[in-house]
């Protein structure tokens, strides 16, 4: 049989955003083009309509998830607190796709890359709490970002994390310590049930997860490796891995229906 060739597919799901009265499902461009060109995988936007979506049929179509970064943050009525500060952005629609969507995925074994909001997402997802403002936590660092600053200077290397030794995040970079990028507000207070912590900030907030057992890859950072991955050889690795898991994935399934796995 002659052999087919095609990119694994990588689910995005979607920010909900309103452009006047009008609401819009939105992915920004930097994670997109890091699952294209350093993931080698094709990106796929899934709105965040989760009463029309049928989880179980759009997994069979995925060989991964990215999970993004985001504006708002996780509802806190999804780990039993009530809204600290009620001026910043919350996204239910994004939380009612995601926090199912990070179960089912770990469960049928599709690679998942979960960044900063979907970092915090499947924190929740497996039972976790979050601090809803960090920086307020005695101990604890100011880990957001200046807006007042240009956006190179906001996504530019901002404090080491260490990461644990024969883990898996260890194991992909080859590295002890990395320097990371932060703009976050919020961060993991509880672990989620089953979670491994992988990274640690020097404050002691965890900066990285991964699920104990999970039949796939699985990994969840609260930096941006997105941010011009292709210059970054540590990021880089992160997408090369998930793409690797991916491919894989894509391989087995065709096997699985019969057809040649691609080149």
């Amino acid at each position: 049989m002659k052999s087919i060739k095609h990119k694994p597919v990588v689910l995005l799901p979607a920010d909900v955003k309103h452009q006047g009265e009008h609401p819009f499902h939105m992915v920004g461009q930097k994670y997109i083009l890091a699952v294209a060109e350093a993931a080698g995988a094709l990106p796929l936007l899934l709105p965040s309509i989760s009463e029309h979506i049928d989880l179980e049929a759009l997994l069979e179509t995925a060989d991964g998830i990215l999970l993004t970064g985001a504006v708002s943050n996780v509802h806190p009525s999804n780990f039993d607190q009530e809204v600290h500060n009620p001026e910043l952005p919350l996204d239910p629609a994004r939380d009612a796709i995601t926090l199912n969507l990070i179960r089912a995925a770990v469960t049928a074994g599709i690679p998942l890359l979960a960044i900063c909001r979907g970092f915090q997402e499947v924190n929740v997802a497996f039972g976790g709490s979050l601090h809803q403002a960090v920086q307020e936590v005695a101990g604890m660092a100011d880990h957001r970002e200046s807006k007042d600053l240009p956006i190179d200077d906001q996504y530019a290397p901002a404090h080491p994390v260490k990461l644990v030794a024969n883990g898996k995040l260890a194991n992909i970079t080859g590295h002890e310590q990395i320097m990371v990028n932060s703009l976050h507000g919020q961060g993991i207070d509880r672990l989620g049930k089953g979670l491994i912590a992988e990274a640690f900030a020097p404050d002691g907030l965890i900066e990285a997860v991964s699920v104990e057992n999970a039949p796939a890859f699985t990994l969840a950072v609260q930096w941006h490796p997105e941010w011009k991955v292709m210059e970054n050889p540590v990021y880089l690795s992160i997408f090369q891995a998930f793409g690797d898991a991916c491919r894989a994935r894509a391989a087995g399934q065709m096997k699985a229906r019969g057809r040649a796995a691609p080149d």
